[in-house]
């Protein structure tokens, strides 16, 4: 018996092993996700890959560091995004929706960093002629590109040590595959074997590594979580296929923050960066129209100008509707709620939608003060001036709670002719000085900011 194969259940989401399958995972509590896959014979699998050698413990305050860890890609979005640049030997993950540029940013990467730089492309999905006629339209001459089409991750990593390139682009990490491994391209086991071995290759040989992996039909990266914490970092692409907007996110950075993003729009000729996505946000916003309210968010150091929307309508059914694009579902309730009880406003029979004109996804409390500002311009058929912006975080009790960086914002809006800015009174004592041109009108509740709606 002992020396039978005995088949292992794996969880689709973190990646916990079973001997027996249970409803619910073990490791994560995640309940059906327990899939049967074959054992893993790691000295049989893993008998031909990369092995590094010994190293010597060092102290802490022995260790050199190199004059130059990171290298520009000159596509200042994404440097914004990756902390400053790669980092030498980092392996980073970038996801995103089928179709929404992944493999186009690592081919424009590749036009900029081609003339200083040895590049490995390694596509899995597409045959090297299709790659040459993406290429052509983006402008590549690919002097000093390699292209590997090839599905086996060890005879990639035996290639990346005989020709020790500079970059290494693996597109996508879900058709790479170990052949020991009885388990199909994709699953839970090929995809963590073949990251966790791309990384030590990497690792030993200081050379950054990109793959490309796709998300699942609930938008996350497919795959094990595991596979997100073997990498250094996760890059995910979000934006709407129909749009031409996209956004670069970091979901997690071991070398920078991960409250950074880049803003691009895609072109025939790739993804072009933008450079004020505040002006972006703001394009063909129509005068005179109640329910919108400008407000400014902070993505890392980025002060960002976006649009809220709000619509307020009699409801045609027995339950009124509540839909939200780009703010949090239930901190739209709650938002409500407080309306309805501070401030005697009732939405109890009318459909309520919210809208972030953009794409762009609203996280930070400080939008709470525009959403209410627009629901309630919507709910009187009252517009707000165009002139003026608004932000602030709203507690339950209805009073104004006060944010960060507030100077910032308001020379943010400043620089783009705003003359108004309604925000928490205890942000004006915290403010260095009085900006030029900019009007500051502090409210200390929800009902003093809802007086201005008149």
């Amino acid at each position: 018996m002992a020396g039978k194969n005995k088949t292992v259940f794996v969880c689709e989401e973190c990646g916990f092993e079973s001997a027996k399958w249970t409803g619910q995972c073990g490791g994560c509590g995640a309940w059906n996700t327990l899939r049967e896959q074959a054992p893993v014979a790691a000295k049989k699998a893993f008998g031909g890959a990369v092995r590094s050698p010994m190293t010597a413990v060092k102290p802490l305050q022995e260790i050199e560091i190199a004059s130059e860890t990171r290298f520009l890609t000159c596509i200042g979005e994404l440097d914004r995004v990756l902390g400053g640049g790669i980092v030498a030997g980092s392996v980073v993950l970038l996801s995103g929706e089928p179709g929404i540029g992944k493999s186009t940013i690592l081919l424009q990467m590749c036009r900029v960093l081609q003339d200083r730089m040895q590049i490995l492309y390694v596509s899995g999905e597409e045959s090297a002629v299709q790659i040459k006629l993406r290429a052509n339209r983006i402008g590549i001459v690919g002097n000093h590109i390699s292209v590997m089409t090839e599905t086996d991750v060890q005879t990639v990593c035996q290639s990346i040590l005989s020709t020790k390139p500079d970059l290494v682009l693996i597109d996508s990490i879900q058709t790479m595959q170990i052949p020991e491994l009885s388990s199909s391209a994709g699953s839970i086991v090929q995809v963590r074997e073949s990251t966790n071995l791309l990384l030590r290759t990497g690792k030993e040989l200081g050379v950054p590594i990109f793959i490309v992996g796709h998300v699942n039909k609930g938008g996350d990266i497919a795959g094990p979580k595991v596979m997100e914490h073997i990498v250094d970092t996760v890059l995910y692409f979000e934006g709407e296929r129909n749009q031409a907007y996209r956004i670069l996110r970091a979901m997690k950075n071991r070398f920078g923050s991960t409250n950074e993003i880049g803003v691009f729009e895609m072109s025939d000729a790739g993804l072009r960066e933008v450079e004020n996505p505040s002006a972006m946000m703001l394009s063909g916003r129509m005068s005179q129209v109640s329910g919108g309210c400008i407000t400014c968010v902070m993505e890392g150091t980025r002060p960002i100008l976006a649009e809220v929307q709000g619509l307020v309508t009699t409801t045609g059914f027995g339950n009124p509707r509540r839909m939200s694009t780009g703010f949090d579902f239930n901190r739209l309730n709650l938002l409500l709620a407080v309306l309805e009880k501070r401030i005697g406003l009732y939405f109890s029979n009318l459909d309520t939608y919210l809208n972030i004109v953009g794409g762009l996804r609203l996280d930070e409390p400080a939008a709470d003060l525009a959403v209410c500002l627009a629901l309630v311009s919507g709910l009187r058929d009252v517009p707000i001036d165009e002139e003026m912006i608004a932000f602030g975080e709203i507690g339950l009790s209805g009073e104004l709670r006060s944010v960060p960086r507030a100077q910032d914002r308001i020379r943010e809006a400043a620089r783009l002719g705003f003359t108004k800015c309604v925000l928490p009174k205890s942000c004006i004592r915290q403010l260095n000085g009085r900006v030029e041109g900019m009007e500051l009108i502090g409210v200390r509740s929800l009902s003093e900011a809802v007086q201005l709606i008149r």
